[in-house]
């Protein structure tokens, strides 16, 4: 008689039960872990993770369950979190969860699960996505902010393409939340292709996240565990053999002790575990091959229905199974097998006929109820029976209703995947499109997209080449033209030529004024501003908005709004750009657009920004962040709102600021060209401070020293003002001017206050820092500097500031920055004014220049420029820390006059005409008295004259 061969006692895993014991405690007190838990099939890790959740359990933990099955890869997406949340409604209702989210959450879970109502109507598959792992992660922190929260994801070898996604945003982003994940997987089946291993490779980088392999036992546990089944200690030589056949894996101990005492040991670890079930009766089999061919998990019902068995009759089948522990009973009426090995080695016995047969029952059975299988996963549960089955006409005809569902929940790599085998079918299936009711090009089309949304460009081009090969443009122009956009998006990603020609055709494609004509103007026009062609670009934009007026597409009209925004602000007309933007934002909240209203918002972050007005910039950017989350889009659109404000905090010099917000955002994995603008952020930082290796490595991740040059002026001027910082870090001052003069020569610079303007103050900066090295290039450097200099607008502060500067009106120029709050351009100010007045022969000038700009480089943890001061003040032979002695005040009298006037509130040329000299003087006497009191305003000038006594 075949027993319960497992042994009641956990043998061993001490050591794993306390680290992951530490890792729950670690979740608990500072922040979220992830756990990596591999080891062998067979091996324990699910009685590991068990009898983990169980102590857990009674330590006041919530823990949550989810399993991926051998199914998911092909296109169950999110199987185990779907589980995880099924859960949570059963212990709590989904009302209750549902509560738990921001206002609309359940919307975006109800593409999962039909308890949270109708799905959110939003199908841009560009943010929907963003947004169902955002409300994911919220729902785990605010679960977690009742009780500590466990999620175990056991055998994430067969997960799914957007539950690998789901984990490795989860694992970058339950920052402070107490959550332990615990993922499990089969270290042996991690082929060197395998999808999971660049996953695992990745999240092994992260901090917060712990790998563990479980290892065999012992002889001396393998000895216990026999111990624990038999309940007697067992004989010395037959441990020896037990050992020794199933070499420490838990699950072949069980197996050879089930052979029971007369058996002889099999050959093959499939003739070992097979050799328990062969112990059954033979009904019991037959109804085990039938329950393997549903999966690991099957419910009473589908099995009831595809055996055509009554439910005593099945009852009394599968009762020595269970009493064998082969199989389990579980939640909802299901039986699931002890093991996944055990379920794949019943499967291997099927005969080629039976294997087709059954899956085609399950197929069938599921089809006519589809309340058999839990909800959501009928349709892929079809298509893999269907597919198993070899039935080439209805595995083609449900693959495709299995796309149509994963396209709803926006797992766009397994429905391009589900396509894919509608296209291996076809040919092999008549009458295929009048089975689906599409064409084969509409299946092209449509695989194309989903290879977009998931980043498979290359696959995604192939599909655009053949459904190209399929259209003639002179009775399909406007498919043909959508696809040649889409042609123009995988090039662009790829940063291949032939993007522009690309959208030049199908705007040929398309003459007459229809929204297929807005939707490739609006792809045109954008890209010819971000490329500086901002005339061209603004009037494809213009006619788009029109005909989207005289549709009444709202929404695309916010969208096109805020692309004219776009280009007036890199034209400097930064309050026409505000006043657009204003007006797009006013569309997406009369319409519920969240992404419109947020891209608003980071528009008008950066307008601010560029006006001068950075603090009200960062407020607005926090608004905007808050509402990012709100609307569950800050993965995607909040991130690049805090960009915005990174941007803005490196404006005013707040550096230490600026990288930690860098830092925090790139965690939340945003896109590619979000990512890229972070990191040349704190390319900036790292330029101010001469940190060579960041900067380094920031312009290697963007692709600067590449051989493809940028399209988009922002990026290439960003890129050469880092190039420029990292020669001059680097000590090569002559190949930073050869970058400054390819910049003036080919880039194409705007009235953009912090683009054009600033590219411009920097190359002026170059000629005053090299003009000694090489005088001749400067001079034409400088010609080239001013012809664009004078092609330019000045509309506001920041564009005045570096105009100043260009004008080498350095003085002028740091009272500018000083009034913007933006130190670290006001020290550059002072620096370049004091090498003017070395240069003239006025010691005291340069001195008085230096002695302002010192300290507030070294406040600023800005070395390289400090060391500039140092070198210009030795070079002069001055003291950057001369102070008057004797117990005497730190200024000189003519400094205490200014002070005491600038005390009393009066501007710089009010002071100049009370003491009858100019207001360039006043502004270099204000910079000193600023430097040596160690302030940074001219009211944090006045109180420390007050405390310090100096003034009366």
């Amino acid at each position: 008689m075949v027993g319960r061969a497992v042994s009641p006692v956990f043998v061993g895993r001490e050591r794993e039960l306390a680290d992951l014991a530490e890792a729950f405690e670690q979740a608990r007190k500072d922040a979220a872990v992830t756990v990596l838990l591999g080891g062998e099939a067979g091996v324990g890790k699910s009685r590991l993770i068990g009898c983990f959740a169980e102590r857990a359990t009674a330590d006041g933990a919530h823990v949550l369950n989810g399993g991926c099955v051998e199914l998911s890869t092909e296109g169950l997406a999110y199987a185990p979190f779907t589980a995880a949340i099924r859960q949570l409604v059963r212990e709590c209702g989904a009302e209750e969860v549902a509560a738990l989210l921001p206002e609309g959450g359940a919307r975006d879970l109800a593409r999962l699960l039909p308890e949270f109502g109708e799905p959110s109507g939003d199908t841009e598959s560009d943010t929907a996505r963003a947004r169902l792992f955002e409300q994911i992660l919220t729902l785990l922190e605010r679960l977690a902010d009742r009780h500590p929260v466990i999620l175990l994801i056991e055998d994430v070898h067969w997960a799914d393409s957007s539950s690998r996604d789901l984990i490795a945003f989860l694992s970058r982003n339950l920052r402070t939340a107490p959550v332990l994940m615990v993922l499990t997987y089969r270290s042996d089946e991690l082929h060197r292709q395998h999808p999971l291993r660049p996953v695992l490779a990745e999240l092994g980088r992260l901090d917060g996240v712990l790998r563990m392999d479980l290892p065999r036992l012992t002889r001396s546990e393998v000895a216990a565990q026999m111990a624990g089944i038999l309940g007697t200690a067992p004989e010395f030589a037959k441990v020896d053999k037990v050992f020794q056949r199933s070499e420490g894996i838990p699950l072949f101990v069980e197996a050879l002790m089930e052979c029971g005492g007369e058996c002889t040991f099999p050959d093959s670890l499939h003739d070992l575990i097979i050799g328990s079930v062969e112990q059954l009766p033979e009904e019991t089999q037959r109804v085990l091959r039938i329950a393997a061919a549903g999966g690991i998990r099957v419910s009473h019902a589908l099995l009831v229905a595809v055996s055509a068995l009554s439910d005593v009759e099945l009852d009394d089948a599968l009762r020595t199974a269970i009493a064998a522990n082969v199989l389990q009973v579980a939640d909802g009426r299901a039986y699931v097998f002890r093991h996944a090995l055990i379920r794949e080695a019943v499967h291997d016995e099927l005969l080629p006929g039976e294997h087709a047969r059954l899956h085609a029952r399950f197929a069938e059975e599921i089809g006519k109820d589809r309340t058999l299988v839990p909800p959501g996963r009928a349709a892929i549960e079809i298509a893999h029976h269907w597919h198993s089955a070899r039935d080439d006409l209805w595995a083609l005809v449900s693959a495709w209703e299995a796309a149509g569902k994963a396209a709803k929940t926006f797992a766009h790599r397994e429905m391009m995947q589900l396509l894919e085998r509608v296209l291996t079918l076809w040919s092999k299936v008549p009458g295929a499109a009048e089975r689906i009711g599409v064409d084969h090009t509409t299946v092209l089309e449509q695989a194309a997209e989903a290879a977009s949304a998931c980043g498979e460009v290359d696959r995604g081009s192939k599909f655009v080449k053949a459904a190209l090969h399929e259209l003639d443009e002179r009775t399909e122009p406007a498919r043909v033209a959508n696809l040649v956009v889409r042609r123009s998006q995988f090039k662009k990603a790829k940063r291949r030529p032939g993007v522009l020609d690309d959208l030049r055709y199908a705007e040929r494609l398309v003459p007459e004024p229809g929204l297929e004509r807005a939707g490739v103007l609006s792809k045109l026009g954008s890209y010819l501003i971000f490329s500086g062609e901002l005339e061209e670009g603004t009037a494809h934009t213009e006619e788009a908005l029109r005909i989207a007026r005289e549709h009444g597409e709202e929404t695309l009209e916010a969208e096109l709004l805020l692309n004219l925004a776009l280009g007036h602000s890199i034209a400097g007309r930064i309050d026409v750009t505000i006043e657009l933007n204003e007006t797009a934002q006013a569309i997406g909240e009369r319409v519920e657009s969240g992404r419109s209203v947020l891209r608003a918002i980071a528009n008008n972050v950066d307008a601010l920004n560029n006006m001068g007005r950075s603090a009200e910039a960062i407020e607005l950017a926090l608004e905007g962040e808050r509402l990012a989350r709100k609307y569950g889009r800050y993965r995607d659109q909040g991130t690049f709102i805090a960009n915005n404000r990174a941007e803005a905090l490196e404006a005013l010099s707040r550096f230490d600021e600026a990288a930690q917000l860098v830092e925090q955002t790139l965690g939340m994995d945003p896109t590619l060209r979000t990512r890229h603008h972070l990191r040349r952020i704190r390319g900036d930082v790292a330029v101010a401070r001469g940190e060579t290796d960041v900067l380094r490595s920031v312009l290697d991740e963007v692709g600067a020293f590449g051989t493809v040059p940028e399209e988009f002026m922002q990026e290439l001027t960003t890129n050469a003002r880092l190039m420029i910082g990292l020669h001059m870090l680097s000590g090569e001052p002559l190949a930073a001017l050869e970058v400054a003069e390819r910049v003036a020569l080919e880039a194409q610079l705007t009235s953009k206050p912090m683009l054009g303007w600033r590219t411009l103050g920097l190359l002026g900066g170059i000629c005053e820092t090299v003009e000694a090295l090489a005088p001749g290039r400067v001079t034409a450097l400088r010609a080239h500097v001013g012809k664009a200099a004078a092609a330019m607008t000045v509309d506001s502060p920041v564009a005045e500031a570096y105009r100043l500067g260009l004008t080498r009106d350095h003085d002028a120029a740091a009272t500018a920055w000083e009034r913007l709050g933006r130190p670290f351009p006001q020290a550059k100010s002072l620096l370049h004014g004091g090498r003017m007045a070395a240069d003239a022969g006025d010691r005291g000038d340069a001195a008085a220049r230096l002695r302002a700009a010192y300290p507030i480089a070294v406040a600023l943890s800005a070395r390289p420029l400090a060391v500039e001061v140092e070198a210009l003040a030795r070079r002069i032979g001055i003291s950057l820390t001369e102070r008057a002695g004797g117990g005497e005040p730190p200024l000189t009298p003519r400094e205490l006059e200014v002070l005491r006037l600038v005390a009393q509130g009066r501007s710089n040329r009010e002071v100049a005409a009370e003491l009858f000299i100019s207001a360039k003087t006043v502004s270099v006497h204000v910079s000193n008295i600023l430097g040596k009191l160690g302030v940074s305003t001219r009211g944090e000038a006045a109180a420390a004259a007050h405390r310090l006594a100096l003034i009366g």
